[in-house]
């Protein structure tokens, strides 16, 4: 009889994280729910069938904190991680002279160096389970083109786009499989808040504004199960993705003229 198979969630207390752990759950896999928010994993965790998840609360900032998580995780689930989805994030919007310190070494510190404290401490529970484990990272749209009005949090996504890749060449021979999400604007709560410090608008409602889609959080689980069990590097989701990946390749003077044309979402 084979293994059930693990997979550890960062951000799982409620978007995309929740989703995702539902989706897995739904197919057997056990769990592990890993946040900041307590409440939020409970949550999630009395959505998915009794004794298939653990709670694990992480600083995806702390790097020991990552060792003690996984550990704690492996046990949980039967001494072995076969996936990790390094999905925690958080926004930030509005012009680079705009944010302050605080705003930009948070973001840097979450979206990016939490994403490498991730692979650097799955690497060795992802190698034991290969072939076939998996690291799966949250990139963005704003991570196939820069974003206007979001350089700080689109740099971190173009950093995770390159981590993917890198490690997709590093860890090849390991056996393990890396592979990253590029969703446009997703419905999870993060988008009902003010993109930066300065502002009392959420985001949402510029997106509304400016007539873009905001894709469903289900289908981005989705494309976390497929890009898990599938072999593409980068997986779009969204139309607003796909197009800028479409207009990136074919049309990119084009797509520059635009967004240096027009105010974007996350603007300030």
């Amino acid at each position: 009889m084979a293994a059930r198979k693990s997979i550890f969630i960062t951000g799982g207390a409620s978007g995309i994280g929740r989703a995702t752990a539902i989706r897995f759950g739904s197919q057997g896999w056990f769990v592990g729910i890993a946040d900041i928010n307590e409440a939020g994993m409970k949550e999630t965790a009395a959505m998915l069938p009794a004794g298939q998840s653990s709670i694990h609360k992480l600083d995806v900032r702390d790097r020991a904190a990552w060792d003690e998580a996984l550990e704690a995780f492996a046990s949980a689930a039967g001494g072995r991680i076969d996936a990790l989805f390094n999905n925690a994030g958080i926004p930030l919007g509005g012009q680079l002279i705009e944010n302050n310190v605080g705003e930009i070494e948070r973001c840097l510190d979450i979206n990016l160096k939490g994403v490498l404290f991730g692979a650097q401490a799955a690497h060795k529970w992802l190698k034991a389970s290969a072939p076939g484990s998996c690291l799966l990272n949250t990139a963005s749209a704003a991570g196939i083109y820069g974003t206007p009005g979001a350089s700080v949090y689109s740099a971190t996504k173009f950093g995770v786009r390159a981590l993917t890749e890198c490690l997709d060449a590093e860890w090849a021979e390991d056996g393990i499989k890396v592979a990253d999400l590029m969703p446009g604007f997703i419905d999870t709560p993060l988008i009902d808040h003010a993109p930066n410090q300065l502002s009392n608008e959420d985001i949402r409602s510029r997106v509304t504004e400016a007539g873009l889609e905001i894709t469903p959080v289900g289908e981005v689980a989705d494309a976390a199960w497929n890009a898990v069990h599938g072999t593409a590097l980068h997986n779009r989701v969204g139309k607003t993705a796909h197009r800028l990946a479409f207009a990136a390749r074919w049309m990119p003077g084009r797509l520059r003229k635009m967004t240096r044309s027009q105010l974007k979402p996350l603007g300030g």
